[in-house]
């Protein structure tokens, strides 16, 4: 059966956009050719698209994400997770209710469901509130102690390893680092723990990072912010990982405006392998996270907890791969 991921993989798009393609959002900004190529893609293969909703259903799922609409639209990484749930769940006949904490009483539209998955990041009284919904629970891209509660989180540690041993294989030694700052609903800040992580590596390899280290918001215009700090002090590293595309993004339209090139005055990584990081110029080399196959997982796996009932949990690291393009080179000696 062909699926919605066989369909990007043959036209070259990414797997969210072929989804809202074939279900026909306007709200989408792609060219008519691109459109169209999916669409004779879906044909020649065949594609046959199932009801959301069937007669069939023998689950209904609900789904809570805790980005608004207009965010997932901006960072398409909690996107593409939810879509990887959707579209598993087409394809098994599960209804499926989405919500967004931005929603009016988002709870109310939650009573009734057989099992619940949580994306992003929730405080300690929300996962409570979940947890009395049903048992039949997993959080996706949120590591929880809990040993009741069933988790997917990606693999950091190889991640930022990956990331910072490809760049000290091109003879980088000052290394700079982007991050974002995350809260939860009670104010807590929620740590990223790819800032300890580039912390932890730099001590270890004696590399010089603590004037090249800021943090701000998940977002294209605090990465641009950020950068314009870095380069108003004078005094740049040769290479910077972002703990996003979309802050690595705001970072090279703050250089480019600088008149600084990437790659030749300073390598620039991002982080997620989102759609956007293949058209930038220069394509941004990055750390692809999986985020259509943790949707994907996390709906089968919710699937099989409500046909079987295990009593244990699962905590489950998807790893990252380096996606290398022409944002990094190797660094020029003078």
């Amino acid at each position: 059966m062909t699926t919605i991921k066989d369909i990007a993989a043959a036209a070259g798009v990414s797997p969210a956009a072929v989804s809202r393609i074939l279900n026909n959002d306007t709200t989408l900004n792609v060219s008519p050719e691109t459109r169209q190529k999916v669409l004779d893609t879906a044909h020649s293969l065949h594609y046959k698209k199932k009801s959301r909703v069937s007669s069939k259903s023998v689950y209904t799922l609900g789904i809570v994400q805790w980005f608004s609409s207009q965010q997932e639209l901006e960072d398409n990484y909690y996107l593409l997770i939810r879509q990887g749930i959707e579209d598993f769940c087409m394809q098994n006949c599960i209804h499926v209710i989405r919500t967004y904490k931005a929603d009016v009483n988002y709870m109310d539209a939650l009573k009734n469901v057989d099992a619940l998955i949580c994306i992003g990041k929730f405080s300690k009284d929300e996962i409570q509130r979940f947890c009395e919904i049903t048992s039949q629970i997993i959080f996706l891209d949120m590591p929880i102690d809990d040993t009741r509660i069933s988790t997917i989180t990606l693999d950091f540690s190889q991640a930022m390893k990956t990331g910072l041993d490809y760049l000290t294989s091109l003879g980088h030694n000052n290394i700079g680092f982007l991050g974002g700052q995350e809260y939860l609903a009670d104010g807590t800040l929620f740590a990223d723990v790819r800032k300890k992580l580039f912390i932890e590596y730099c001590i270890e390899h004696e590399l010089d990072y603590v004037s090249y280290l800021l943090e701000g918001a998940f977002t294209i215009e605090s990465g641009y912010q950020m950068m314009n700090q870095l380069i108003e002090k004078n005094m740049l590293p040769t290479a910077i990982i972002a703990s996003s595309d979309t802050i690595a993004i705001g970072a090279l339209q703050a250089l480019t405006a600088k008149g600084l090139h990437v790659p030749n005055d300073i390598s620039l990584m991002g982080f997620d392998d989102t759609s956007l990081s293949a058209f930038t110029a220069p394509p941004l080399t990055t750390v692809h996270a999986p985020a259509y196959d943790m949707g994907s997982f996390g709906a089968n796996i919710v699937f099989h907890i409500l046909k079987l009932q295990p009593t244990t949990a699962m905590k489950i690291q998807l790893p990252c791969r380096l996606v290398e393009r022409q944002s990094c080179q190797r660094l020029q000696i003078l």
